[in-house]
């Protein structure tokens, strides 16, 4: 009798300048049975040439790196549309560099000073379709809102946060815009957490109410 294969490991690629970061890494996810790393880049470029050649389903990606960072190397990748996701994982957690990743198109932001498991969780989390966010980078986008009598949200969240006030789906909104269903959801995360509400229905009585 045929044993039935698993489901396919999810495919990951490393992109972090420094090697013992990426050793690392390696090492905490070659410990699982689920996650498979493919790939390593050293900076944003290369992170850019490896997704494009391997179509990884996620790429573990820091923000600080020599040549192309973080934020262009996400732009590009996105922009490419290879099928792949960009998790982030690094070392900052101001605002202006999570709304940078995230408008960038990046469907997660995770810190490195996460709790290993919180790293697999969230690269377990991406490859179901959701966003994962740190609570310290969720705060500083609160803390965005909070220091501010008007929101700044980026273009994109306007736009996303505008349809879902038509009450439109993630997966029309998704098509109306051109980019992926998930990184509509992460648009929305990041929207979420600085305007403050929980749901959809708060966001779009947010999104009536101010014009969007």
């Amino acid at each position: 009798m045929t044993q039935q294969a698993g489901p396919a490991p999810i495919r990951v690629v490393l992109a972090d300048d420094h090697a013992v970061i990426r050793a690392g890494l390696e090492q905490l996810l070659a410990g699982t049975d689920d996650i498979q790393v493919v790939g390593q880049a050293a900076d944003g470029q290369q992170a850019i040439e490896v997704a494009r050649e391997l179509r990884p389903d996620v790429v573990l990606m820091d923000l600080q790196m020599p040549n192309v960072d973080g934020v262009a190397a996400t732009r590009a990748i996105i922009g490419e549309k290879l099928g792949v996701d960009v998790l982030v994982l690094t070392s900052y957690s101001d605002s202006e560099r999570i709304i940078a990743a995230l408008d960038a198109g990046a469907v997660g932001y995770l810190l490195k000073d996460a709790d290993p498991d919180d790293v697999l969780q969230g690269i377990r989390a991406v490859s179901r379709g959701e966003s994962p966010i740190h609570p310290k980078a969720a705060r500083a986008l609160l803390g965005t809102r909070a220091g501010s009598s008007q929101v700044q949200l980026t273009s994109r969240e306007s736009e996303v946060l505008g349809l879902v006030r038509q009450g439109l789906a993630n997966k029309q909104i998704a098509r109306r815009l051109e980019i992926s269903e998930r990184t509509v959801k992460a648009h929305l995360t990041s929207a979420f957490a600085r305007i403050g509400v929980s749901d959809r229905t708060q966001a779009a009585l947010w999104a009536e109410r101010n014009g969007l």
